[in-house]
């Protein structure tokens, strides 16, 4: 599943347990991760994030202590979701530890990507990767739930990425959305942001089946700046316990 890709994908050398934590934290959160879902197992998840296992085991033991991971043993064990509580759930929001200034900082270093990405994908794209994208837009515009709209979106912005034919864009696209993906999972709780983003890319996947190089951009460009404009939005509005 992509999301899982773009949750559990490599952070970095220079990251720790807590940056491992809040990626977990926000996913678990928003519903990306679900209630009673099973984490990979710790070398599964040491090997893809690209740190060690103790750093892994600190991440776990503050999941747990959060009351946001509980842990079975035995043949069938393992660390498993918890259910969502109201109960403090709050002080652990994906708002809470960041500001305006980061959400305008990624969604700028986004919109980089994502509209070179069109700007490149206008000229390369075949006919199937039109198709591909058309059926990827259908699924987001027939998606219920946060999660689900949410996991539609990545699919269509990772597919923007892989059509531009870079690796390089490919791979920053899914570095991104391990930060992007739990917050706009918020927003997804709003009709009226569902519908405009259908709407925004509806009309980028016309523009890049006319190979229309400017308007793609220009539309790319508009699909990230709604989105952060709302983060930033919410951020403002968003009052921890």
């Amino acid at each position: 599943m992509i999301t899982h890709a773009v949750i559990f994908a490599p952070i970095g050398q220079a990251s720790r347990s807590d940056q491992i934590v809040q990626r977990l934290s926000n996913a678990i959160i928003t519903g990306l991760l679900e209630a009673h879902e099973q984490l990979p197992n710790e070398a599964d998840l040491a090997k893809m994030m690209g740190v060690s296992h103790i750093t892994i085991r600190e991440a776990l033991n503050t999941l747990r202590a959060n009351n946001l991971i509980h842990t079975v043993r035995g043949r069938n064990g393992g660390s498993f979701v918890c259910e969502k509580s109201d109960d403090g759930s709050n002080t652990l929001h994906p708002f809470k530890d960041i500001s305006t200034d980061y959400i305008s900082d990624l969604g700028e270093m986004h919109c980089a990507v994502i509209s070179h990405s069109a700007k490149l994908a206008s000229r390369r794209m075949t006919k199937a990767d039109i198709n591909r994208l058309e059926s990827f837009v259908e699924v987001l515009k027939s998606a219920e739930t946060p999660e689900s709209k949410t996991q539609a979106d990545m699919r269509c912005l990772l597919a923007i990425a892989a059509c531009s034919q870079s690796a390089r864009l490919a791979n920053q696209e899914l570095q991104l959305q391990a930060e992007w993906a739990s917050l706009v999972a918020i927003l997804y709780q709003s009709p009226v942001i569902h519908n405009e983003a259908i709407a925004l890319y509806a009309a980028l996947t016309d523009a890049l089946a006319a190979h229309n190089e400017a308007q793609s951009v220009q539309i790319a460009t508009q699909l990230i700046d709604t989105f952060t404009f709302y983060l930033i939005e919410s951020k403002l509005k968003f009052k921890p316990n």
